[in-house]
């Protein structure tokens, strides 16, 4: 058993350093170009807070519809607290989602007690009132223009911009993946979706339903503090707008399409839309019909999304990897000898 874990550990590592490390060496070798370089990187942010939506969403059960809110309350303050205050960017990255999961303790102590239509109005307030405290604290937050980073990686990092941009949030990503699959995996995580699947019957079971989605929404918040204390640096310019509600819904589109309550599916989605998003720029503003287009279709042949509540397995694709190059060969073997009567 410990050799099968040692061996599981060690693929998904190679796997996780692979997706990191080696786009990375493209982008510094101009293989990849700043721009796809960019796109990637921003897919990054909006998989990180497609997770975010997920994890309240999907995997604890809660809808919410102003999840972007912790994003900007992320971004906020790690402008705030590297640019006015003079702490150290790193440091203000990683005080940024604390802050935003402390809010989201604040806001969910109060309103997880309620259930669907209600919560899910309640975090759509939540989000508007964030937007307009932001747009009206102009000497802070710069009001509705927004408000300029003093540091940013496209910016100021000359030609490390781009692939400085894409090891850090593509980095985060990959570690946030990985730390939530092993909380799901914890008791702590199998008690959260306990509460999704019956809340009566894990109540009658001995868990405590209000404190396992207090865990989820404080969690979610965290992830979605963790997006923006990394978007900050990145675009170097950040506004009220980032709160909006049309930010949550994009973000909720990614994890209906990728399927609610699994975690790279939501990845998936988020880094499929995002490109395609840019690929269709050349339509304008009509490119935003694509959307609803694609998730009535979505709807209409798959409502359970991409994966549905199922992860994608890197070990099984590994495992699987020697068969399918078996086949290939086969394949290729079988139309050589096709050929060969052929020509006879």
């Amino acid at each position: 058993m410990k050799n099968i874990q040692t061996r599981n550990t060690l693929i998904l590592t190679g796997i996780a350093l692979f997706a990191i490390v080696v786009p990375f060496l493209l982008i510094r070798a101009n293989i990849i170009n700043a721009y796809t370089a960019y796109v990637i990187t921003l897919a990054g942010i909006n998989a990180i807070m497609a997770i975010s939506v997920n994890v309240v969403s999907g995997i604890t059960g809660q809808l919410t519809l102003g999840q972007c809110a912790f994003e900007a309350v992320g971004a906020y303050m790690t402008m705030i607290l590297a640019q006015d205050v003079g702490i150290p960017l790193p440091i203000a990255m990683i005080i940024a989602p604390l802050v935003a999961a402390f809010l989201g303790f604040l806001i969910g102590f109060p309103t997880l007690k309620l259930e669907g239509d209600y919560l899910a109005i309640v975090t759509l307030a939540f989000g508007e009132i964030i937007r307009v405290v932001l747009v009206n604290l102009k000497p802070v937050t710069g009001g509705p223009n927004g408000k300029s980073f003093k540091f940013s990686f496209l910016r100021d990092s000359l030609d490390w911009g781009a692939s400085l941009s894409y090891l850090v949030i593509i980095g985060a990503l990959v570690l946030i993946i990985v730390f939530l699959q092993n909380f799901l995996r914890s008791s702590y995580g199998r008690a959260i979706m306990a509460v999704r699947e019956d809340e009566i019957a894990a109540n009658s079971n001995g868990v405590s339903v209000f404190k396992y989605k207090m865990i989820g929404f404080v969690a979610g918040a965290f992830i979605g503090g963790i997006g923006g204390a990394l978007y900050a640096p990145f675009i170097g310019l950040i506004k009220p707008e980032l709160a909006s509600f049309n930010n949550s819904i994009n973000a909720l589109i990614f994890v209906v399409l990728g399927g609610m309550g699994s975690i790279t599916g939501s990845v998936i989605a988020a880094f499929v839309l995002t490109y395609m998003q840019e690929f269709l720029r050349f339509m304008q503003n009509y490119r935003l019909l694509l959307y609803p287009v694609i998730l009535i279709l979505v709807m209409l042949f798959r409502p359970q999304g991409l994966l549905g509540m199922k992860e994608l397995s890197f070990i099984k694709c590994w495992d699987g990897l020697p068969g399918l190059i078996k086949k290939i060969k086969a394949k290729k073997l079988a139309k050589a000898e096709t050929n060969e009567g052929g020509a006879k």
